[in-house]
């Protein structure tokens, strides 16, 4: 649904209950789009592209991913102290 600037302005508190049930309002100015006011996704983790583009995170610069380490086998009375020195 289109719903003009003014008419926002003067009933935005019902225009953002709209949105919090669902409907999807398209803001205009002039008769022209130019904003959305939709609901928010529940629990929507932003994706790592989504803060790149709000400039919350850089981008990564290498695009292949390291290998995942060895996993090591240690006896479940090991001393940790000593696992770890071996492992360093």
């Amino acid at each position: 649904m289109r719903i003009g600037i003014r008419e926002l302005r003067a009933d935005l508190a019902a225009a953002v209950r709209r949105a919090s049930d669902g409907e999807r309002l398209v803001v205009t100015v002039g008769g022209r789009p130019v904003a959305r006011l939709v609901p928010l996704e529940p629990d929507a983790a932003p994706t790592l592209d989504d803060l790149v583009v709000v400039g919350a995170v850089l981008a990564p610069r290498r695009r292949d991913r390291p290998t995942a380490p060895t996993p090591l086998d240690v006896p479940v009375d090991a001393d940790t102290d000593r696992a770890l020195r071996e492992v360093r």
